[in-house]
């Protein structure tokens, strides 16, 4: 939940805050906790002393009410609204020296799955994850940092007006691949390409959950790839059309490693 007026994000959950509290203290101003997990943050309560940061004890009911959810978990920290980074040629350049791999998230609209998804991907190693300016895409908010466990402080996100154009112009310089329920290829043909690609990064996106990647970005991807189902055969489908978003996520980036 955003505060408009001071340009503030709440940061709440346990994982989250704590994570918050191990690499980067100095981005909490306020920090508010139940009666319950008081002792768990005493450091972090120091911390802020030092730096004449705020914290206060406070009932379950207004850390609702600071969140905007129920699922607070006892504590919600304060930070200043983050700023996502415009993507340029610089960044992606560093990415190809390094041979880092990266997401690119075609419209993913719920904020849970952003979470999930910056959770997987920083479980996996994936540092770099691009967003476009799309009303349609979710962004940093109280729920998608919540649901990230921690993961929000592994990863970069990026912005870019055009992913098809970042597409473009990552051409022959990395690897871009999508899934698609039309695809020809199981996931664990990743594994095939890394062993013949060793020094050209991925870049995977992910599509929407409801319409997967759209058409333009499909034709700009190198590989289209499928999470196969039990006793899969070609032209028949499971039992759902396919798996949610995150989920696949997760499946992707452990083949891709």
């Amino acid at each position: 939940m955003k505060n408009k007026q001071k340009n503030e994000l709440a940061v709440c959950g346990f994982a989250a805050v704590k994570k918050l509290e191990k690499n980067h203290p100095e981005k909490i101003t306020r920090l508010y906790f139940t009666e319950e997990v008081a002792p768990k943050f005493g450091g972090l309560c120091k911390k802020l002393a030092k730096a004449h940061g705020i914290y206060n004890q406070k009932p379950a009911a207004d850390l609702e009410k600071l969140s905007g959810t129920v699922h607070h978990q006892g504590v919600v920290a304060m930070i200043e609204a983050p700023q996502i980074e415009p993507l340029d040629s610089d960044i992606t350049d560093g990415w190809i020296e390094r041979g880092e791999d990266a997401v690119l998230l075609d419209r993913i609209g719920n904020a849970a799955n952003f979470g999930a998804i910056v959770r997987s991907a920083a479980f996996f190693g994936i540092k770099n994850i691009v967003i476009p300016l799309d009303e349609a895409q979710t962004s940093i908010t109280t729920s998608s940092y919540r649901v990230a466990e921690g993961g929000m402080e592994y990863v970069n996100i990026y912005s870019v007006q055009s992913s098809v154009r970042l597409l473009q112009a990552l051409s022959q310089k990395v690897l871009r691949i999508g899934t698609a329920l039309e695809a020809k290829k199981p996931v664990s043909y990743l594994r095939e390409l890394r062993k013949n690609n060793p020094k050209k990064p991925f870049l995977i996106v992910l599509g929407n959950e409801e319409h997967g990647i759209s058409d333009a970005i499909r034709k700009n991807c190198d590989e289209l790839v499928i999470i196969p189902w039990a006793g899969m055969k070609e032209g028949e489908t499971g039992n759902v059309d396919s798996l949610n978003v995150a989920q696949a996520a997760s499946i992707i980036f452990y083949e891709r490693s």
